[in-house]
């Protein structure tokens, strides 16, 4: 074998082993993008499974007292029974909704001066 021939086997040599570790490379780098991508997917649906199952709210409205008023949108109900501990975890869930909740098809609101709710029936 002579120095010519010798350089052209080096050469394809080197072209082979570069193509199949190219192509090897990105199968794995494909494998790679293809799994963050099932562990991002996997982990939405966690999430939202999460925020589905909320924690119950832990007052009861039939145990605060309130009282009849009249808005510029109709009749609704009133409370600022501050002394009440169902009232004041209300309070606390609708600090934690932005002053305003929709449950068992009642809204429910905080008022400015922060110590009054009101609801109304919806639908």
């Amino acid at each position: 074998m002579n120095e010519e021939n010798l350089k052209l086997i080096r050469q394809v040599a080197k072209e082979t082993v570069a193509e199949t570790l190219d192509i090897e490379v990105w199968d794995a780098i494909f494998e790679l993008v293809n799994a963050v991508e099932a562990g991002i997917a996997s982990f939405k649906h966690r999430l939202g499974v999460q925020k589905e199952v909320a924690p119950k709210a832990s007052w009861d409205p039939d145990k605060i007292k309130w009282e009849q008023a009249e808005g510029r949108n109709g009749p609704y109900e009133r409370s600022g029974d501050v002394s009440n501990p169902e009232f004041k975890a209300l309070l606390r869930d609708l600090a934690r909704h932005g002053g305003r909740l929709t449950r068992n098809g009642w809204l429910y609101w905080t008022f400015k001066n922060g110590s009054t709710v009101g609801r109304k029936k919806r639908g």
